[in-house]
């Protein structure tokens, strides 16, 4: 019987070690925990950086584009507006676009739901307003200087 005592209480000795083993090592940090910390940061400075390194160099000129019917009605050089214009436009239903410096949008309609109105202002290449009932669309393109060779993604 005694050896049985004297077993078991060498086998909670070494579960107390354990317990006390685990928490030593639960709160320091490895190695291999600083080499995913540097990692994770130095992977978002990167993202943070390269981003900007490449769009510093972009020249590009907005253009608006007024599209009805599939045929382009207008093209505007967004940079070469001095004061606010209007544009009418007129079809299946009335619409004024307000072109400012940089910046165009559909000022009003006569279409049901006005959702072109809604849209709001385009500015960069890219931005799109559309306007169904009507079957006018307004699109910013970007139109590059004539100074520029190569842009920073083609290969």
């Amino acid at each position: 019987m005694l050896g049985n005592i004297t077993g078991n209480k060498t086998a909670y000795k070494e579960d107390d070690d354990n317990k006390i083993n685990t928490e030593k090592d639960k709160y320091i940090i490895k190695k291999g925990d600083i080499y995913i910390i540097a990692a994770v940061l130095f992977l978002t400075l990167v993202s943070i950086i390269v981003p900007g390194i490449f769009s510093a160099g972009n020249n590009i000129r907005p253009k608006a584009v007024i599209i009805q019917d599939n045929k382009v009605i207008k093209e505007i050089n967004l940079e070469k507006i001095d004061k606010a214009e209007r544009f009418e436009i007129r079809g299946y239903y009335n619409i004024t676009v307000l072109m400012e410096q940089g910046r165009i949008r559909f000022e009003e309609a006569d279409c049901p739901d006005k959702l072109c109105v809604k849209t709001g202002w385009l500015s960069k290449p890219g931005d799109t307003a559309i306007c169904l009932p009507a079957r006018v669309i307004i699109k910013i393109e970007g139109e590059k200087e004539d100074n520029e060779d190569v842009d920073g993604v083609t290969y």
